[in-house]
């Protein structure tokens, strides 16, 4: 008998028969002797529309009542597959997030996690109940109700996992599994039986969209293991766990991608100290996060300060920055909001050289011009011309014979 988290996104909820398949696979697992946990996102569309509704009452909605008012999306979705479970003979529990008690900080609209108390969730599974929790959603200390931001039920399946030391937890999406890269952009991309939390949180925070970026921080950190499934066909998904040494073989796990990067430079800047703060402190304080960094030093004791930031901010950050421009004395701002990000992700990059070379000689070879560079152990990321994104990614996938890694 294993402890199982099954999470079901938006989409594997979006209609009543879409629900009531959910209810026929939670049920088999739980008639085969498995302890169930499921949460649950939203239907399809629900948290969109509540935001339009609160934005025809108030131009900037006040975020505590955002969060009462976005929840109730998943308060929805986790009574209707209650009572589809009860019509099958299947005893099971609902629960919202402050029934459970999950308790978050008072952060409205991006709280995270401090602790749950898992007793009624035990309970209900020493009695032989399915549990429904509501995801995306906690309560903090004073009883308000809070949620997690965008893609928070992820999070939320992995911390009830942690809390009850499930074996599994299994985040059941629209794909079956992670890939090598977008199956939209190479056709011959291919899905991974095994990837690592240190591979997946790159491919997270560098464009891939297949989990959120805090629900695998969270899985690597109390050491969930995490299923990426179909709800939709049959399968074994992809599992991932901490770094298996079977796996050293494969060079390069997936190749990830961000449409959404502008890019910024201000040129003939004085070459003191304390002028990247000077550059960069008015961004951060404006709530705008910096991707890459490149500075480059000329012979006439002045530099050249490159970044990125999300293509969203592109304008805010050139205001900001044409405005330091003329406070340093600098020469010239310039920006280019047609450009993309491709990184490829590997573990096997630690051990084996010349992984840089064959990226960048795949990409001269294509007439693809790199634009920055930036690399860490287990990742190398390029910023190039819009237009070549689709290129660059088949070009790479071929020169790494991802097609051919053994899934």
């Amino acid at each position: 008998m294993a402890l199982l988290v099954y999470k079901f996104g938006g989409t594997s909820v979006g209609s009543a028969e879409r629900i009531k398949a959910v209810a026929d696979k939670v049920k088999k697992a739980h008639d085969m002797g498995d302890q169930i946990v499921v949460v649950l996102s939203a239907m399809s569309g629900e948290t969109n529309r509540l935001i339009a509704l609160a934005k025809q009452m108030q131009a900037q909605p006040t975020e505590r009542e955002m969060d009462v008012l976005i929840s109730t999306g998943e308060q929805v979705t986790v009574a209707l597959l209650t009572m589809a479970l009860h019509d099958l003979g299947c005893e099971a529990s609902s629960y919202t997030g402050a029934q459970v008690k999950i308790l978050t900080d008072s952060s409205f609209t991006k709280a995270r996690i401090r602790k749950i108390d898992d007793a009624k969730l035990r309970k209900d599974l020493d009695a032989g109940k399915v549990v429904v929790v509501a995801g995306f959603q906690g309560v903090d200390e004073l009883g308000n109700i809070t949620t997690l931001g965008r893609g928070g039920s992820d999070t939320t399946a992995v911390a009830i996992a942690a809390a009850l030391k499930a074996d599994e937890c299994h985040i059941y999406t629209d794909v079956d599994g992670v890939y090598t890269t977008d199956p939209r952009v190479e056709p011959k991309a291919r899905r991974l039986d095994h990837i690592t939390f240190e591979e997946m949180l790159e491919m997270a925070s560098l464009g891939s969209k297949v989990l959120q970026i805090r629900s695998v921080e969270f899985a690597g950190k109390y050491n969930v293991a995490l299923r990426v499934l179909s709800s939709f066909k049959e399968g074994n998904g992809t599992l991932i766990t901490y770094e298996d040494t079977q796996m050293e073989s494969a060079l390069i796990s997936g190749i990830a991608f961000n449409r959404d990067e502008a890019k910024l430079t201000i040129t003939g800047v004085p070459d003191l100290p304390g002028v990247a703060f000077k550059i960069l402190g008015p961004i951060a304080d404006a709530n705008i996060e910096v991707d890459m960094i490149v500075q480059n030093i000329a012979d006439d004791a002045t530099t050249d300060f490159t970044f990125t930031v999300d293509r969203k901010d592109y304008q805010r950050a050139l205001a900001l920055l044409e405005q330091t421009c003329a406070d340093l004395g600098a020469r010239k701002v310039t920006g280019d909001n047609t450009i993309v990000k491709v990184s490829i992700v590997g573990v096997g990059m630690r051990s084996h050289a010349g992984i840089a070379s064959t990226m960048f000689k795949t990409l001269a070879e294509e007439g693809i011009n790199i634009r920055m560079i930036a690399t860490s152990e287990i990742k190398i990321s390029v910023v190039v011309d819009e237009k070549y994104l689709e290129l660059a990614v088949r070009a790479l996938h071929a020169a790494f014979e991802l097609d051919k890694i053994s899934a």
